[in-house]
């Protein structure tokens, strides 16, 4: 039967699509998080403490000190931010408008939510605190005050700089920090476009329009940090927060924090039930399989390796369900690869 199993991988390896090679799992940057917003309860947690780049996610902590300076009613929304040189030259994506011109505070929250415009992240930022240096400092300050203990920030735009890092579970307390502290504000990351001149400028959170319960809050791509994701849902008067980092497409990011956020529902229903169950059941990881599969997929003609802290050898696609069929383990349900199927090709956008 081993022998048979062996024999199925290996043609499965050479004929099938690489859907599992753009498993989430087998990516070194991939860390992910699930909490309960109401009880803070963690869900799920996958690399969450790792050091990763937050990307544009970023912009969750420019608006929450923006959000703050509106509360201490140092900063309104009608007043005007003028666009610096310095703003001017940040790299895309960004709104374009030209040095000495101005965009009300009202309109730049809704494009930095929006279209993640890292050109008027930098205005507002040397609006609020004289440059975006200082104000860099305040939101590492402010991270700090909420209890985000392994992030630095070093720009209001997310843009790559070796140290602007933080985690998974850290983006989760800050997604949290602005449901909690601004409720009245937080819509702004719930609009699938938002109107500029006359302009719809739309959401780059494509979660927001395909999977129903998905109000917020901020996506994020650079080369260096990957596709990042932190997503907020509710069903049944339940809320859940879901934090992706260092996904290798859109799409695969998408997908996997969709599932997060299904199978995260599906187990407080069940709870409700009574029944006592886990994310991490309802999912089959690499280093969660039965030995004897591990043994099939770990030899010389299959090598499977998801580790996040040296260089995974070469993986080949493996149908780990005919796997685990052929070896006749009736004893695991057929497992979710969260990310399978997701890893096509995607125009990096933030």
């Amino acid at each position: 039967m081993k022998a048979l199993a062996r024999f199925l991988v290996v043609v499965m390896a050479l004929t099938a699509p690489s859907a599992f090679a753009a498993s989430l799992y087998s990516a070194p940057r991939y860390a992910a998080i699930l909490i309960d917003n109401d009880t803070g309860e963690v869900l799920y947690a996958r690399r969450a403490d790792e050091i990763r780049y937050p990307a544009s996610i970023t912009k969750v902590m420019t608006l929450y000190v923006a959000f703050e300076e509106l509360a201490a009613g140092r900063l309104s929304l009608d007043d005007d931010i003028r666009i610096s040189r310095r703003a001017f030259n940040q790299a895309p994506s960004k709104l374009g408008l030209r040095v000495g011109a101005t965009i009300s505070v009202r309109d730049a929250f809704g494009v930095i939510a929006t279209k993640s415009a890292n050109d008027i992240s930098v205005a507002l930022a040397e609006h609020i605190s004289g440059s975006e240096a200082a104000f860099a400092e305040r939101m590492t300050q402010t991270a700090r005050r909420l209890g985000m203990m392994n992030t630095s920030f070093h720009n209001a735009s997310g843009l790559p700089h070796p140290d602007h890092t933080t985690t998974a579970r850290d983006i989760a307390i800050l997604s949290r920090a602005m449901l909690r502290d601004f409720p009245a504000h937080y819509p702004v990351f719930s609009q699938t476009h938002y109107r500029y001149r006359g302009m719809a400028v739309a959401n780059h959170n494509h979660l927001l329009s395909t999977m129903p319960g998905v109000d917020g809050i901020k996506t994020g791509f650079t080369n260096a940090a990957g596709f990042t994701l932190a997503a907020s849902a509710v069903r049944d008067n339940r809320r859940l927060v879901a934090v992706v980092l260092g996904g290798p497409s859109r799409m695969g990011r998408d997908g996997n924090v969709q599932d997060l956020l299904n199978i995260g529902f599906d187990v407080l229903g069940a709870r409700q039930r009574g029944e006592y169950l886990t994310v991490a059941a309802r999912f089959a990881e690499p280093d969660d399989l039965p030995d004897a599969v591990m043994e099939t997929l770990g030899g010389e003609d299959v090598a499977l390796d998801g580790t996040a802290d040296r260089p995974a050898r070469a993986v080949q696609t493996v149908d780990v369900n005919s796997a685990i069929s052929a070896l006749g383990d009736q004893g695991l349900s057929a497992p979710t690869l969260a990310g399978v199927g997701g890893g096509g090709r995607s125009t990096p956008r933030r």
